[in-house]
């Protein structure tokens, strides 16, 4: 045998992959892998918008470092041959519990925004919730995905215009609304302060040579339809027709005076159900439990609001011990691994929400990197259910975490 025909006969030669996507995909493990990949692609402006959080970030660091603080007790020879991943949600079935969280402006990760997040989602069995301020329409997403989808709410001051949507999303077979209810006034982003970020990204003398080393989202941006609020394009006096930073959009449009009577007034006008989104309580949670809402979602917008509020995770327990089974509760904030989501749904949580994973992805690989996203947060806890030696997602609870010990995941 020839020199050439030993090493044919143990080595094996990759095959060349012509497709820049998956080259791109083709070394990442993780979310965290594909976080570095958008930082690489994405204008440093447009990056630090989706990956920013407020003041000192401290809050955006304990959302991931409460997870970590937890570890597992795991048991062996439990005769689990496969794990049952699936759950539900508002009395409907999940594929594996998780939603996929409002983010605005989506489209400045990638040009088909929340396009290709609802399909994405529809194909992996979970609901997809469309931001007021998302960059496609509710009427549009819907024609992309027959799947779950919810459409997230802010108070408005002109409350004529919530009302239009709110029936727009009726028509268009929404299942949930989600009131977001933490954002009063907007938190100090102190990246978006430095970059003089607006929305939508304005191409300048400050942002041209930025633009010009990210010539691939450069060139995307300057072809794609102009980036608009596109839920209240010709009804709100500021719809992204012009640059505006957000807190100066926040300010202007939203009502800081919501209360409890606004949920009172959106149940008159929607009758499905309704998600209250950025509970940081169980002072609150008791009130929402009371007030009769479907579920809620305990938040505290990524740690973009209130630099110091409570991690989600940490307040799981407590919250379910208040106002477990009167109604549905979802950990938003920091889910970066399906392991993430089995720790939240054994303290308690029906389910988790993630919006930051998806963007990474999304900004790394468009569409494909959102399926990345989500293929593996369904391995993960496939995988982790198997090590633990549980069966089904009901058989979650906290007698397979370790509060005690700071766990790897």
């Amino acid at each position: 045998m020839g020199v050439f025909e030993s090493l044919r006969s143990v080595v094996r030669f990759e095959r060349i992959e012509t497709d820049p996507v998956e080259r791109r995909l083709a070394r990442t493990a993780g979310v965290a892998d594909l976080r570095l990949i958008a930082r690489r692609r994405l204008p440093r402006g447009v990056f630090d918008y989706i990956d920013g959080a407020a003041e000192d970030e401290r809050s955006l660091r304990q959302n991931e470092a409460a997870f970590a603080r937890v570890g597992y007790r795991p048991r062996v020879l439990r005769g689990v041959e496969k794990s049952d991943l699936s759950s539900s949600l508002l009395g409907v079935p999940l594929a594996y519990p998780l939603v996929l969280a409002p983010t605005g402006f989506t489209r400045i990760a990638d040009p088909d925004g929340e396009l290709a997040v609802a399909r994405a989602a529809e194909r992996a069995g979970l609901p997809y919730t469309l931001s007021t301020l998302g960059t496609r329409s509710i009427e549009e997403v819907r024609s992309v995905s027959e799947g779950r989808l919810w459409f997230q709410v802010y108070v408005w001051r002109d409350r004529g215009l919530v009302k239009d949507m709110v029936e727009r999303a009726r028509e268009a077979r929404y299942e949930a609304l989600v009131l977001t209810v933490d954002t009063a006034v907007s938190g100090r982003r102190e990246r978006d302060v430095r970059h003089g970020f607006s929305l939508p990204p304005s191409l300048g003398p400050k942002t041209f040579l930025d633009g010009a080393v990210h010539p691939g989202w450069t060139w995307s941006f300057l072809r794609a339809d102009p980036i608009r609020f596109a839920n209240v394009v010709g009804r709100a006096s500021a719809d992204g027709s012009t640059p505006v930073t957000l807190s100066e959009y926040v300010s202007s449009q939203f009502d800081p005076a919501l209360s409890w009577r606004d949920l009172e007034w959106l149940r008159s006008i929607w009758d499905g159900a309704v998600v209250l989104k950025g509970v940081q309580s169980v002072e609150d949670a008791r009130l929402a439990a009371e007030a009769g809402v479907e579920a809620i979602a305990l938040s505290n917008h990524g740690g973009r609001q209130l630099d110091g509020a409570p991690a989600p995770f940490d307040l799981v327990a407590p919250v379910a011990d208040a106002v477990g089974g009167r109604v549905d509760i979802l950990c938003d904030g920091g889910v970066r691994r399906g392991s993430d989501i089995v720790k939240a749904v054994a303290a308690g949580a029906t389910a988790c929400m993630a919006g930051r994973a998806y963007l990474y992805g999304l900004g790394a690989a468009g569409e494909r990197g959102v399926d990345r996203v989500l293929g593996w947060f369904r391995d993960d806890i496939a995988r982790t259910m198997a090590l633990l030696g549980v069966g089904s997602i009901a058989e979650l609870d906290r007698s397979v975490l370790d509060v005690g010990r700071e766990g790897g995941r």
